[in-house]
């Protein structure tokens, strides 16, 4: 992987000029994920839209808070109470997950959908060598396997990913931890999934090992073909590793476009003032922040959700909600600033 010396400049160009020619992997529709407190529902996904496309990988990227996560965990059905799906439609491969029951997503889960998570010593089983945790999610969905045949399919894992043969008997505590994060990402590629879900894989991990797992992500994308979506905060990160960019903020989607875009001519002032405050070797200057507090998600203010921040406000931003359209070529905003 290049990793360039300023991280405002994308490493990839992105997917093309025009990715709707493309197959959709994944097509989220008007998603609203809602947690019922005593004081009202915390709105912490609300009306988001967006699509993933065959064989790239989509950066989801935001403050924390803004409901990344949240929104990967619906994808894979996995919100916790009080925490709810209360609207929308999560397509993948035109199947619609959103009214799927427990026992037909278990079908769905590792087979066409998987999540590499962001602690993987907190998702990996102490007491369990990672030779049986590997064995037993393949065993579960496809039943017994001959012992040579099933460790033979491992050790293919552990080239993929990188990984040497000598882990196979270990444990967890026995690994680095880049070697843990490339373990969770051999067993959520063990089944060929459609889509990954890669949860900040590399927060937890220093500069020099966050090379090597971002290598590794780009690696199964080029020889599997499957499509993922990184979730992160480190826009320059995300800018040596993603195709397109979306952006979100409070519960809500501001700007998705290819990576090289985003970098070149952000539109949305969100998206700016999350550029401007990556640190440049070049550009010797004090670094732009964003000033304020998000607003309480269980009352949204009429209007543009970021009005209370946007140093470039107008008076239409307070009562008109802008929505999010196609102003560019593959470059969506929701933004009074372009109408």
């Amino acid at each position: 992987m290049t990793v360039n010396l300023d991280p405002r400049t994308p490493a990839l160009a992105g997917v093309g000029a025009d990715s709707r020619s493309r197959e959709v992997v994944l097509d989220v529709r008007n998603l609203k994920v809602y947690y019922s407190t005593p004081t009202g529902n915390v709105r912490a996904v609300d009306d988001v839209s967006f699509k993933v496309y065959q064989g790239e990988i989509l950066g989801l990227v935001g403050e924390s808070g803004c409901g990344k996560t949240t929104t990967a965990m619906a994808i894979l059905r996995m919100v916790q109470p009080p925490g709810q799906i209360v609207g929308g439609q999560i397509l993948l491969d035109d199947t619609d997950l959103a009214p799927m029951s427990e026992r037909e997503l278990r079908d769905v889960r590792w087979n066409a959908l998987s999540l590499i998570p962001q602690g993987a010593m907190n998702s990996l089983n102490p007491i369990m060598r990672i030779k049986n945790q590997i064995g037993e999610a393949i065993e579960a969905h496809e039943g017994k396997q001959p012992k040579a045949k099933l460790k033979e399919r491992i050790f293919n894992l552990f080239t993929l990913v990188g990984l040497p043969s000598r882990i196979y008997d270990m444990y967890p505590h026995e690994l680095s931890g880049g070697m843990k994060q490339r373990v969770c990402i051999a067993m959520a590629i063990v089944l060929h999934p459609s889509l990954i879900i890669a949860d900040e894989p590399t927060s937890a991990l220093d500069v020099v090992v966050q090379r090597v797992v971002g290598q590794t992500l780009l690696d199964v994308k080029q020889r599997l073909g499957v499509s993922m979506i990184l979730i992160g905060h480190d826009m320059g990160l995300q800018a040596q590793l993603v195709d397109r960019l979306a952006v979100m903020y409070a519960g809500h989607m501001v700007e998705v476009a290819p990576v090289a875009n985003v970098f070149a001519e952000p539109m949305h002032p969100y998206t700016q003032l999350l550029i401007d405050s990556i640190p440049s070797i070049k550009q010797r200057k004090p670094l732009k922040l964003t000033e304020g507090l998000t607003h309480d998600l269980r009352n949204p203010p009429p209007g543009c959700i970021f009005q209370g921040r946007c140093p470039k406000v107008m008076e239409v931003c307070r009562s008109v909600k802008p929505l999010l359209t196609e102003y560019k070529l593959d470059h969506q905003v929701a933004c009074h600033l372009y109408e």
